[in-house]
């Protein structure tokens, strides 16, 4: 029997708004909550109506465990309906949607809204175990004598605090920061600076130009110090001599990899509200679904080469969905890095490589043409908050197909540790 398919009812995301900036008093909660309530009104779904909150975070804020929860909540959801957070590093926002998508099939309810939020700029320092430990037994220290023996056990050493976004940023199995594991496809898929830098600027161009079309899919959010209305990212004055202008960071001496063709660290948070596609009719809604979800698959492979995960993942989702890429119109690949997503394109076109790396589905897989890839910008330009990203592909992807008249997209990201995960998305 064949498998009904997920329908996404509609979704919104607020503006990507890079680290530091309009977002960085705007917790990973609101910015949620925001986007929540959104979705909700504009499809006309009633509250009462979710049965389940589903939503990917990666830095899950201290004063908000299940950051779902509490986004609900907020939102206005019944205190009946209850809520998760997930996390699948960069493809939390995918992992919400699959998740949901697998507890439908399930019969554990028939709508649920789903998504990704994130506030990296509020990723916080960490102090050494050495300072809290020794703090600790300050504060147990009772008598004056007691306390000063506490505070001459200090060290310059335990107030050097350790960089949080730095930690979530670096591979525990294989050591690597995920901007050295993008050297290593530099190196490995012989990607230069230039086509780094090109890649990268055409980025920029292709979302300055689609800032109509992106308006779309962008609600507005205010702040108290600023009305935000589009993405803070895209640079309409970019150009390659600016880009070739800046240096290496995580290969000082050999490396091509900089912060302009590296994506930005990046607020933001998107919701999508979900259903079987047999259970549609059943809301009466007012607009019909923005497109479904009809196979996915997340793949393994080697953590300190990550970036080409998106392939791995491909390869097992079109098996599982027995469809060709040929048949693919439109393509979202996330771009962590510009070297990540040209690896991907030499490994999605190349034999020889995949055979290097045991990845079959020769009848599968072709040439990426780069006129249907990321047409209105990538994460290069836009951001990528990590938690929110996967659900921004799949938003950004189904309304560009609907204004193209697509029938398949191809939505697909890298994971930090080693893992991609793909969705075959269509429009009708």
């Amino acid at each position: 029997m064949t498998q009904p398919r997920l329908a996404i009812l509609g979704g919104i995301r607020t503006p990507f708004v890079k680290s530091g900036d309009a977002f960085k008093d705007v917790p990973a909660y609101d910015l949620a909550r925001l986007a929540m309530r959104e979705a909700l009104d504009r499809t006309g779904v009633r509250p009462e109506q979710v049965d389940e909150v589903i939503f990917g975070n990666v830095a899950q804020p201290a004063e908000a465990a299940n950051v779902a929860r509490v986004s609900a909540l907020l939102a206005g959801l019944p205190i009946r309906t209850p809520a998760v957070t997930v996390h699948r590093n960069c493809a939390s926002g995918m992992e919400s949607v699959t998740t949901a998508y697998d507890r439908l099939l399930a019969g554990h309810g028939k709508l649920m809204l789903a998504g990704g939020t994130e506030n990296m700029s509020q990723i916080p320092l960490l102090y050494p175990q050495s300072f809290s430990e020794k703090l600790v037994a300050l504060q147990r220290a009772r008598k004056l004598g007691a306390r000063l023996s506490a505070l001459a056990t200090f060290r310059p050493k335990d107030f050097s605090p350790r960089i949080g976004l730095i930690l979530g940023l670096t591979d525990p199995i294989c050591g690597l920061g995920m901007g050295q594991t993008a050297e290593v496809l530099a190196k490995k898929f012989k990607i230069s600076r230039y086509e780094q830098d090109v890649f990268a600027l055409k980025s920029h161009q292709k979302a300055v130009a689609a800032r109509a079309r992106l308006a779309e899919e962008i609600m507005p959010v205010i702040t108290p110090r600023l009305a935000v209305t589009q993405d803070i990212g895209p640079r309409e004055n970019q150009s390659l001599e600016a880009l070739e202008k800046l240096k290496a960071v995580f290969d000082r001496k050999f490396g091509t990899v900089t912060p302009g063709n590296t994506c930005p660290v990046t607020d933001g948070a998107a919701a999508l509200l979900v259903c079987l596609e047999q259970d549609v009719k059943s809301f009466d809604l007012p607009e019909r679904p923005l497109g479904y979800l009809r196979a996915y698959a997340y793949a393994g492979c080697p953590p300190a080469q990550m970036g080409i995960g998106p392939v791995f993942a491909t390869v097992k989702m079109l098996r599982r969905a027995s469809v060709p890429m040929k048949e693919i119109d439109l393509f979202e690949i996330n771009e962590a890095f510009a070297c990540q997503v040209l690896s991907c394109l030499k490994l999605f076109g190349s034999a020889n490589l995949r055979k290097e790396y045991g990845l079959d589905g020769e009848d599968l897989l072709s040439e990426i043409d780069p006129s249907r890839l990321n047409v209105n910008g990538g994460a290069i330009a836009l951001g990528h908050p990590v938690g929110t990203s996967g659900a921004r592909l799949i938003l950004t992807l189904l309304k560009e197909m609907q204004r193209r008249g697509a029938v398949r997209g191809l939505a697909t990201l890298c994971v930090g540790g080693g893992q991609g995960a793909a969705l075959l998305l269509e429009a009708q």
